[in-house]
């Protein structure tokens, strides 16, 4: 049992017939997908094909998930594209053997980081990068790939130089635009919309690729000015390490090949944790970084570029009802099938076909409902998800990845930092009530029961002791007890342990008893280690909220004169 990967275990026979049905239909879509972001990989067509070969079929022979697609991806191509440029190489140009040898090192790199990341068990790292700062990244990817496709849509050059006065150059050349072209180009996309509203069960862009292709051939497009791919080098996939490449090329890609890491296992554990969670299975995205690792490295080694976990592809397989790898493994099949036997017949298919594909593949990808929940939900977040968006499109998707990770973790330190600190009171029921902590609030006469929603470490001990202390001094009634409601904190770090011993200090001087109420043990053993927790005494340790107050009642009217 142990020799049949993971992805594969307990296999019913009758899941057969529906997971190769849903390979075919994946294949469908996924050939002409994967062709299209050859154009923002800036590579050969047929190393769009070999995404989805090998490294699709190391995948399903390493990694956990059951339905998780693996190939290329546009998010991932742009962020690679943007390296590749950012190089500024002489001789390193989109669809040269030295660009091409140079994506293939960064699928290398990607592999071994990915190997690096399961070994340090940093899987949690996708973590990182919030769900508001992935609407903006993906958001302003689709931006860029679809604005990048219009010259082809148009059949005008594409302009040069930044975002913006690449637009221009497109907007100021619309008198110099190919009928012909536009014909093709928007033709593709009504033809895949059409079939997405009307006919879901079949593949729009695989009926535009092949009708548009026919009309292509059969009216000499080409001959009356409508660009063509031309000849596409079909054959096996060619094996071993990209030609011309050495390892001082490893520092040059180093810095993409993190960059498309970290979005590889951002975007992959997302995507194999909703569709796990979706069919009640079971996820392990530490393995899943393992066939991740493995995919990638079998994308550098079989001339290609890097692959993730594609949300769409996955989406797709699960509406087809497949139910493991082997649909992915018939897809791969397939496209091995086509890249060995049919690419000849492409020849004909105007470059404004892939572009309509890709065009559509970047609309897509910008999430306008998730911007309008943020909108409603979570200004501030909306404001990141903006920041991310524009820094993504307009100045570079490196710089948006750094910036999607620096943002995350600001936003991770600011909640640390200043989260919500409540004083706890009762109601009549006897049920827990909060109010915010502000001067002239209090438990009850003489009783202040503070909250504070976070862990104590050096960053955030500070605030935490001014904020209790001016509850204290602007208390109605004289303090009596200070208690320290600890639902919310499992450790405290040694400056945050002497901010509280001084703050215990301060209550003591001031007639206050200090009470800590539902600490762990964990966080008990922490205080005893800084000897707090003889300040505090164990006297004054509560196990819930509801025993301390009767225990302050009862201390109240024993000292009652």
């Amino acid at each position: 049992m142990k020799l049949v990967p993971e992805s594969l275990q307990g296999y019913h026979r009758a899941w057969l017939t529906r997971d190769i049905i849903a390979g075919l239909t994946l294949a469908a879509v996924a050939i002409p997908e994967v062709m299209g972001y050859t154009s923002i990989a800036g590579t050969p067509i047929v190393t769009g094909l070999y995404t989805i070969i090998f490294p699709t079929i190391v995948f399903a022979l390493l990694g956990s998930s059951r339905l998780l697609v693996v190939g290329a991806d546009s998010a991932t191509a742009a962020v690679l594209a943007a390296g590749m440029t950012g190089l500024g190489i002489a001789g390193v140009t989109p669809g040269s053997a030295d660009w091409l040898a140079l994506t293939s090192l960064t699928a290398l790199v990607c592999g071994v980081l990915l190997l690096i990341a399961r070994l340090l068990r940093l899987g949690f790292v996708g973590d990182f990068l919030s769900a508001s700062v992935l609407i903006g990244f993906l958001t302003g990817v689709g931006i860029q790939v679809l604005s990048g496709q219009i010259p082809d849509l148009l059949g005008i050059p594409k302009g040069t130089g930044n975002w913006f006065e690449q637009q221009w150059h497109w907007i100021s050349s619309l008198s110099s635009a190919q009928v012909g072209t536009v014909v093709f180009g928007l033709s593709t996309i009504v033809i895949i919309e059409a079939f997405k509203r009307f006919i879901p069960v079949v593949p729009g862009a695989i009926v535009a690729v092949l009708l548009l292709t026919a009309i292509s051939a059969l009216t000499n497009a080409h001959a009356h000015g409508v660009a063509v791919v031309g000849a596409i080098k079909g054959g096996f996939p060619p094996l071993g390490l990209p030609s011309g490449i050495s390892w001082s090329d490893v520092s040059k890609v180093m810095p993409t090949a993190v960059s498309c890491t970290v979005l590889i296992i951002a975007q992959s554990a997302a995507t194999s944790r909703s569709f796990a969670f979706k069919h009640g299975a079971a996820v392990d995205i530490n393995r899943d970084i393992v066939g991740l690792s493995g995919a990638s490295l079998a994308a550098g080694l079989s001339g290609t570029f890097a692959v993730n976990g594609s949300p769409t592809k996955t989406q797709i397989l699960d509406q087809q009802k497949g139910r493991t790898q082997l649909a992915n493994l018939t897809m791969a099949a397939v496209a091995l099938l086509f890249t060995m036997f049919f690419t000849g017949l492409l020849a004909d298919m105007p470059k404004a076909v892939l572009a309509g594909i890709v065009f559509l593949i970047g609309v897509s990808l910008i999430d306008v409902p998730g911007l309008r929940r943020l909108w409603m939900r979570r200004r501030n977040e909306f404001v990141v998800a903006l920041i991310t968006t524009v820094t993504v499109f307009a100045v570079g998707v490196e710089q948006g990845i750094i910036l999607a990770v620096v943002l995350s973790l600001l936003d991770l330190v600011r909640r640390q930092y200043a989260p919500g600190d409540y004083v706890i009171g009762q109601d009549q029921a006897g049920e827990p009530t909060y109010q915010a902590a502000v001067p002239g609030a209090q438990s009850l006469p003489g009783l202040i029961l503070f909250r504070y929603d976070a862990e104590l470490f050096y960053a955030n001990a500070n605030r935490f002791a001014d904020a209790l202390e001016s509850v204290i001094s602007a208390a109605p009634d004289p303090v009596r007890w200070v208690a320290l409601d600890c639902g919310a904190i499992d450790d405290i770090d040694y400056s945050a342990g002497v901010t509280l011993a001084n703050l215990v200090k301060y209550c003591q001087a001031h007639n206050a008893r200090f009470v800590l109420v539902r600490p762990d043990d964990q966080l008990l053993a922490t205080l005893g280690t800084y000897q707090t927790l003889d300040a505090i005494g164990e006297d004054n340790i509560f196990p819930t909220l509801a025993e301390t107050f009767r225990a302050y009642r009862a201390d109240a009217a024993a000292s009652a004169p």
